[in-house]
């Protein structure tokens, strides 16, 4: 018989609640103030890992100042259509709203999180209803991590940042064992004046900006360097995600502030406002070492965001020869700190995975410029595995031939550890011929790899092969001209043609990646050919015309490695390097990329190669 007894209340199950905390709370059992990201998540610098779980009933969802921003902006825009068609007595009434929406957004935009977190709350309490007591904009002005901004506000006073600059020499970052950026190389007087009196002795012209005008130049930054593609084209949205959390850190818009303005203004050839980009350099360097030096903000998203940014910044500006290298010494060592597992979600996953190929080819131009070449931690399986793990991206035709390069940084050091215990002379009979046929073997196994990933991957490429095109002169760019090696008569050859750019950034590290890795083959049989060489440096300048008049924005900056070792398969002289230079110069005069217009020397992989060689 059926027990119909009614169960005991005490036992009863409880329906299923989801926790109202975001998961990063939960796990450090700390208190959220229920905001999409929390304060707490903002405060500790990992915005895009604020996640909530499913929550049935609408009341005790979180709440998301990105989505707010967006409804905001959406009805300031529709709000400017109807005053610009208005002439009524009705337009006077638009216009007090817009002003109260545009401080709204302001407020939000660029508040501490205390601020934007109590703004945010009462905007959803009003149900889309402004209450006059959120309108003001700037309670925050005195606040330590805005004090130097430079703003102007309706009602409110200027105040306007003063720097002088004297030079331009850069550091490596610091964070443990690396060295440090030193921002006495930058300015020589930082000075901030508050009012209406712009008048100082020998300072340099000021300019003074709305937040509005620096997020039309954010705007135009990311569409430069992160522009929307689809996936054959590879992804390129890193930055752009990241331009997305900039409102949740002082120290990433500091960094989009200062990088996007100094690019606007070199684009449009315009000196003030890129000196205006550059006198916000110093104070992002002083943040970032601020959060270097500190044991849990230096693996946060933001300090990734801003030494990437900074990269880009190197970039456009070039502020010195070394710049570059040692902006990517201090990315790489910081990738290396913060772990595989810090990879594998939000912006610090498209960081790490959209940069890859910066990584791991840039560990290889470091050791050789440097002359400290050692095995690259990428070449670590947990570094070809972790970062996608959990099926945030996968894994496509240039990410697998980049798990083949990382092994390069490794085969190069043993190929010069080996050559100077030969030149000193004190290695046995024996021990050379071990170390030598281990380093063999490497290049040997490595070989096949890259020859099977052709196979693999690109015959069998599901858009299409390559395809060898006839060069004519009714394109805007420069005519590659090569050498018959065994005539010494100069030619026209065909370019190639790709069916997406991802093909053809891929094809083209490969080819840098087979040159390089012959550069240490001096095995008796089977190893790449002087004239070989040859061909795959031409195979790069024979891609460069379809990829940059093709590549929108600055997506050209993926090829900047690979056109630097062509230029070092050739000698000078001769017309492949003449193509070059003209290449280059298109480049930086289309693109405002100063890197381009110094024929890259930074990017060298030569051993011991002065960076000013070699340059045109």
């Amino acid at each position: 018989m059926a027990d119909t007894r009614a169960p005991d209340p005490r036992f009863r199950k409880q329906p299923n609640r989801q926790s109202r905390s975001c998961k990063v709370c939960r796990l450090r059992k700390v208190k959220c103030d229920r905001v999409k990201p929390c304060h707490a998540c903002c405060a500790h610098g990992y915005p895009s890992k604020c996640v909530y779980e499913n929550v049935p009933d609408e009341d005790a969802q979180p709440i998301s100042q990105a989505e707010e921003i967006r409804n905001l902006r959406d009805e300031i825009r529709d709000l400017r259509a109807r005053i610009d068609v208005r002439q009524d007595g009705s337009r006077a009434q638009d216009l007090q709203r817009l002003d109260q929406l545009e401080s709204l957004f302001e407020s939000i935009r660029s508040a501490p999180p205390r601020v934007v977190e109590s703004l945010v709350k009462d905007i959803r309490t009003a149900h889309g209803g402004l209450k006059d007591e959120l309108v003001p904009v700037g309670p925050w002005e005195g606040h330590d991590a805005y004090k130097n901004y430079g703003r102007q506000s309706r009602g409110s006073s200027v105040s306007t940042l003063v720097v002088r600059n004297r030079g331009s020499d850069v550091e490596e970052i610091n964070f443990n064992d690396s060295v440090e950026y030193d921002e006495d190389d930058y300015e020589d007087e930082i000075s901030v004046r508050s009012g209406s009196d712009s008048s100082s002795s020998g300072a340099t012209s000021i300019m003074n900006m709305q937040r509005p005008v620096v997020d039309v130049f954010v705007e135009r930054f990311v569409d430069a360097f992160a522009p929307e593609v689809d996936l054959k084209s590879g992804r390129a949205g890193a930055l752009r995600a990241a331009a997305g959390i900039r409102m949740f850190s002082p120290l990433i818009s500091d960094a989009y502030e200062a990088v996007s303005v100094a690019f606007f203004g070199r684009s449009v050839q315009n000196k003030q406002i890129e000196a205006s980009g550059f006198r916000l350099y110093p104070r992002v360097l002083r943040g970032l070492q601020d959060a270097l030096n500190d044991p849990e903000r230096c693996k946060a998203e933001s300090t990734l965001v801003t030494v990437i940014l900074l990269l880009a910044f190197e970039s456009v500006e070039r502020t010195t020869q070394s710049g570059v290298s040692a902006h990517v010494r201090g990315a790489v060592r910081l990738i290396e700190h913060r772990g595989p597992e810090n990879h594998m979600y939000g912006v610090e996953h498209l960081m790490f995975t959209e940069l890859r190929p910066y990584w791991i080819t840039l560990m290889i131009q470091i050791g050789g410029a440097l002359a400290a070449r050692k095995p690259s931690f990428l070449a670590e399986e947990e570094w070809k595995t972790i970062p996608w793990s959990a099926g945030t991206t996968t894994k496509d035709i240039l990410h697998h031939l980049l798990d083949l390069a990382a092994d390069i940084p490794g085969l190069l050091a043993q190929s010069d550890a080996f050559q100077e215990k030969q030149l000193e002379s004190v290695m046995s009979t024996h021990e050379i011929a071990v170390k030598q046929s281990t380093l063999w073997n490497g290049i040997t196994e490595l070989t096949a790899k890259l020859r099977q990933w052709v196979i693999d991957w690109v015959e069998c490429y599901p858009d299409g092969a390559p395809r060898e095109v006839e060069q004519t002169e009714d394109q805007d760019f420069p005519i590659f001209q090569r050498r018959d090696l065994r005539t010494g008569a100069i030619f026209t050859p065909t370019k190639i043609s790709y069916p997406n750019l991802l093909l053809a950034q891929t094809m083209c590290l490969y080819y840098s990646f087979r040159l390089i890795l012959s550069s240490v083959d001096k095995r008796p049989v089977d190893r790449v050919t002087p004239m070989e060489q040859y061909d795959l440096g031409c195979g790069i300048c024979r891609t460069l015309e379809w990829y940059i008049l093709t590549a929108p924005g600055n997506m050209i900056n993926r090829l900047a490695f690979p056109t630097r070792v062509a230029w070092e398969a050739f000698p000078d002289g001769g017309p492949e390097r003449q193509f070059l230079v003209e290449v280059l110069q298109l480049v930086e005069k289309r693109h405002a990329l100063g890197l381009w217009g110094s024929a890259m020397p930074e990017l060298s992989v030569r051993e011991n190669s002065p960076l000013n060689s070699d340059s045109p």
